[in-house]
């Protein structure tokens, strides 16, 4: 039986983190923002991992 809690980690926080890494990446590309680009690929890149890291060390 899954923990209590892991929808939050394999479903909630994954869109919230890849929403907002999508909107980093067009705001970076449109503004010539550099800092702001590489921060929304990293995001969106913690977005697609998270899941599979935080679920194997939880069940």
């Amino acid at each position: 039986m899954a923990l209590t809690g892991t929808t939050i980690f394999s479903h909630i926080l994954p869109v919230i983190f890849g929403f907002f890494g999508v909107i980093l990446i067009m705001s970076g590309i449109l503004d010539d923002n550099n800092p702001k680009l590489a921060f929304g690929i990293v995001l969106f890149v913690v977005a697609c991992a998270f899941p599979y890291v935080v679920l194997s060390a939880l069940l």
